[in-house]
């Protein structure tokens, strides 16, 4: 049974940093493509970054901004946020996905397992 599970969400004013934690159980996380999509109210849900190996491909709209990372040891993914804008505010998900592609955008059809999510809001 897989389990994805986010933290570190929170609210933060703008210019502000957060990083989020999903931790994978049930899979090895490095054989999967690993990342993060976000929802923000009214909106479908996009990929933002994501990684697999040692490939990581971002979204335009977070690039220079937010860094995916994976520890594999402890079957865990990060993603540092800085700079932070308004328009990041949204429930961040963690995602597992077919290692077929490593750019965006990422279909979400492609995700095989989903996070629960955690709130990100930017003011």
């Amino acid at each position: 049974h897989v389990q994805l599970v986010e933290s570190g969400g929170g609210s933060v004013q703008a210019g502000g940093s957060l990083r989020l934690s999903c931790a994978v159980s049930g899979a090895t996380a490095r054989n999967y493509l690993m990342g993060w999509f976000r929802q923000a109210p009214g909106k479908e849900r996009e990929g933002v970054a994501g990684t697999l190996g040692s490939t990581t491909f971002y979204s335009d709209s977070v690039k220079g901004r937010f860094t995916i990372s994976q520890d594999s040891a402890k079957n865990m993914v990060f993603l540092q946020m800085n700079n932070l804008k308004p328009d990041d505010t949204g429930v961040y998900y963690c995602a597992a996905g077919r290692p077929s592609m490593t750019h965006m955008p990422w279909d979400p059809s492609a995700v095989n397992f989903w996070g629960l999510g955690t709130q990100v809001t930017v003011s």
